[in-house]
């Protein structure tokens, strides 16, 4: 990891906006993802006991996606239309994969929504990371292909490749960079995950 980097950017990053996220200048946008409303939608659809009734999981799934400003307008309509045309067991094995990937084991949980949703040529970073980075703001992270390839290159991430393809391995460690990366820096560039996901990429974008 590239520290003078880091810290480089977080200089310019107060520099810019004084007030960190709560600054101003950068209120429209903290508006505009609204990540504190998003996260009490998806930890209430989302909590143990949702999880009994299969299809209300699967509709409050489409939901969360079709409301998050991370998952591109492209994305959504075919994710909604994914789902929906799932039969009844895919959509079981569905709900049971996020239930893993949320309350069990992660690992499988990822793993075997990839593997059901290549059928469907679903199987995308934002679709599979959004609900978690929602679910546990402070622990997760949203995977962006975008942004995680300029963090990876900018900030000197040596080991870590990204893939196009989900897996729970680059997942992991990209996770475990960023984590490193908040140590590092003043704790109100990290109110959650996403916004310091945020701060790197306006930091590789020249905080433009």
């Amino acid at each position: 990891m590239n520290i003078d980097a880091l810290l480089q950017a977080e200089t310019h990053f107060f520099q810019r906006y004084p007030g960190g996220f709560d600054d101003p200048a950068l209120l429209p946008s903290v508006k505009k993802h609204r990540v504190e409303k998003m996260v009490a939608q998806c930890q209430e659809a989302f909590a143990t006991t949702a999880f009994t009734h299969t299809e209300e999981v699967v509709q409050n799934w489409i939901k969360i996606v079709g409301r998050s400003s991370m998952v591109s307008l492209f994305e959504k309509p075919k994710f909604k239309d994914c789902l929906n045309s799932l039969s009844p067991q895919d959509k079981q094995q569905a709900v049971e994969a996020l239930y893993e990937q949320l309350h069990g084991d992660a690992e499988l949980g990822l793993n075997t929504l990839v593997t059901l949703f290549e059928r469907h040529k679903m199987a995308k970073w934002s679709i599979l990371s959004v609900v978690p980075a929602y679910f546990r703001p402070s622990v997760e992270v949203f995977v962006k292909p975008t942004t995680a390839k300029g963090v990876i290159a900018h900030f000197e991430l040596d080991g870590l490749v990204y893939h196009s393809r989900p897996s729970w391995s680059f997942y992991q460690a990209y996770r475990a960079e960023i984590r490193a990366m908040k140590e590092l820096v003043d704790v109100n560039l990290a109110p959650n995950n996403a916004a310091f996901s945020g701060f790197l990429m306006m930091s590789i974008s020249g905080l433009k």
